[in-house]
């Protein structure tokens, strides 16, 4: 960016051109920030090409790598508009505290699309894919995209813009519910309507529990309740997801333990598999063998045996030892 005041940057298209470059290296994209004129910006940006292209073989996208000025226009970096806010009425302590601060903004494009998702022919939709669901899911979902996106956005300046997005969502889940039950949207909106406290007063939002067994707390599904206002030291907390602690298969241990399950000698062992457990009544047998009554008895498809026994199991001469 250029101009007389703070000058904010130009976001050079790097990572486009190296992802052209190479499908396995990525770079992220860049903003630089200069306090001068557009002529400065100009020798700026023809030295960074010019090291780009000699010294890193690669070549600046001239479509990517824009200079703008940043209180007239808005740079667009990381889905955020990034400008330098200007307000004389602003005054804090007997000076304008605004002017000349770099600001966030949320782009009206971005809210546009994220509403799009939920709408159609230019009205909310409901969303048909979601209706076999129960309840709890279908808030759930809905509280979680609409989280993911607030949440991002919390540093933005303007971030109340996306009322816009919370009135779309809304109605589009309480259609969802209301084509779910055959009902309507205002009686959907009175039976899952609740209140959460929040540091900044009281929220109004859509919220379904589901109770369980006794000393456990209910399963809470929330959509909304988070209010609109800037947190300037906003940090994205991503919770740590539940690891599924799940046992070693029985099959894997009787294995490695490396021992015939029929005459109990430690050997190289193979696994004798049936199709199902009803093989093993054969009324075709005139007694039943040994494996079967084993297989029967551990109501096992698989049996680990020993070469000599497998070989037993199939009705074929034995295999030679090595020794």
């Amino acid at each position: 960016m250029f101009g007389s005041a703070r000058i904010l940057p130009t976001p050079p298209g790097w990572g486009t051109s190296i992802r052209k470059w190479t499908s396995k290296r990525y770079a992220d994209d860049t903003l630089l920030g200069l306090a001068g004129t557009k002529a400065e910006a100009e020798q700026i940006k023809a030295r960074l090409a010019q090291f780009v292209r000699d010294d890193l073989k690669l070549e600046l996208s001239e479509e990517k790598t824009l200079i703008t000025h940043a209180r007239t226009g808005a740079a667009r970096f990381l889905s955020y508009e990034i400008t330098v806010q200007h307000g004389n009425r602003k005054i804090v302590r007997g000076r304008r505290a605004v002017n000349g601060s770099v600001g966030l903004r949320v782009p009206r494009s971005v809210i546009k699309a994220k509403c799009a998702r939920y709408m159609q022919r230019g009205n909310p939709a409901p969303r048909p894919q979601l209706m076999n669901n129960d309840d709890h899911d279908i808030i759930g979902t809905y509280g979680a995209e609409y989280r993911g996106v607030v949440q991002y956005y919390l540093l933005a300046g303007d971030v109340a813009r996306l009322s816009r997005l919370h009135w779309v969502m809304v109605t589009s889940l309480l259609k969802t519910l209301a084509g779910k039950y055959d009902s309507s949207v205002p009686k959907m909106a009175r039976k899952y309507q609740a209140t959460v406290v929040t540091p900044y007063g009281p929220r109004k939002c859509m919220q379904v529990s589901v109770e369980r067994g006794e000393g456990r707390k209910p399963l809470v599904a929330r959509f909304g309740g988070i209010p609109l206002r800037r947190q300037k030291y906003a940090v994205p907390v991503d919770r740590e997801p539940v690891r599924a602690t799940t046992g070693t298969r029985e099959l894997i241990v009787r294995l490695r333990a490396r021992r015939c399950e029929m005459c109990g000698q430690a050997a190289t062992v193979h696994v004798h598999q049936i199709r199902k457990l009803a093989d093993l009544n054969d009324p075709g047998q005139p007694e039943t063998p040994e494996w079967m009554t084993i297989m029967a008895r551990l109501r096992r498809k698989t049996l680990v045996v020993c070469q000599l026994c497998h070989d037993t199991i199939h009705n074929r001469p034995p295999t030679a030892s090595l020794t």
